[in-house]
């Protein structure tokens, strides 16, 4: 007799924890050399590893107290190199434009300058008040959580080590149901809020989906493509709406007044925004494709036990 096949959403006992948890701390600490000499990927790859270390840290079965203490520390630390990280990006933009010859590049060179102060503070308030020897003091102390980890898993029964599993089965459920609203609310109409909105929903589901794929040894490419592609598509049209309101802020302060300068940054504006829209168009022909994503995800089985871990895993 054929044994009945197995459900997708059924996880086997592969990945421990500890493992996990080892995985991401050695990527976060291999980077922070890198961050302190201001590199820019190192820092943009510092600041993944922390969203990543975010992401499972509920999922751990630690004590509540310490999961809390240990998110709100990785929190500070996502924040703070995203804001440097914003700035580095729309540097980066800014020297594409300019370098690309679109219409009204011309005044570009007073946006980067204002951008450039702007992230030299940001770096400056950065290691006052998170310097790497504290990112990195932060990672000897998930070093230890790791070893703790290790211990409860050669004592914990094949029962409890699923248990876990199943709280990442309803994080996936979550956050997919979440990027389904998110899509539904921000409707057909370019209003960039709510596409922002829908940007962080993606994120975050893909960085759930990506711990659900190691935690059961399971596979999800396509899907994890589709949300990478949405990601990167709604990231890009973002940056050019925060370069949007830089440049406005620029055209505001332009001091003294200079109707030629004025122009050239209108004229940004106006190429920025129908870049948005063919943005936006691209986003509308992936939305279908994106939503399928969404719903197969939050389709996975719902029990008063996973729901009950969702909840607490935030």
């Amino acid at each position: 007799m054929k044994a009945a096949p197995r459900s997708p959403h059924i996880m086997p006992v592969t990945t421990t924890r500890s493992e996990l948890l080892k995985k991401r701390v050695d990527q976060f600490a291999r980077v922070l050399r890198s961050v302190e000499k201001g590199d820019v990927r190192g820092l943009h790859h510092a600041r993944v590893s922390s969203r990543r270390m975010r992401e499972l840290i509920p999922m751990l079965q630690l004590d509540r107290g310490d999961a809390r203490k240990l998110g709100k520390r990785l929190r500070k630390v996502t924040i703070r190199l995203g804001t440097v990280r914003e700035l580095d990006v729309l540097l980066l933009l800014i020297d594409e434009l300019h370098v690309s010859g679109r219409p009204g590049s011309g005044g570009l060179g007073r946006v980067g300058i204002r951008v450039a102060k702007q992230r030299d503070e940001a770096r400056k308030h950065l290691f006052a008040h998170l310097p790497v020897a504290e990112m990195s003091r932060l990672a000897h102390k998930l070093d230890r959580v790791v070893e703790r980890l290790r211990d409860d898993e050669q004592e914990s029964s094949k029962t409890a080590a699923r248990s876990w599993r199943w709280a990442i089965d309803a994080r996936v459920a979550a956050r997919a149901s979440r990027l389904s609203a998110a899509i539904a609310d921000a409707g057909a109409l370019y209003l960039p809020e709510r596409l922002h909105a829908v940007r962080i929903a993606v994120k975050k589901l893909r960085y759930a989906v990506e711990l659900w794929t190691e935690a059961a040894g399971e596979r999800a490419a396509q899907d994890l493509r589709v949300l990478k592609r949405a990601q990167d598509l709604l990231g890009r049209m973002h940056d050019m709406q925060i370069l949007i309101d830089e440049v406005r802020q620029a055209q505001a302060s332009l001091a003294p007044p200079s109707v030629t300068v004025w122009r050239d940054l209108d004229a940004m504006v106006g190429t920025l925004e129908d870049d948005c829209r063919r943005l936006h168009a691209r986003y509308m022909r992936m939305r279908d494709e994106l939503g399928g994503v969404a719903e197969k995800r939050s389709d996975q089985p719902q029990t008063t036990t996973t729901r009950a871990l969702a909840r607490r895993a935030g």
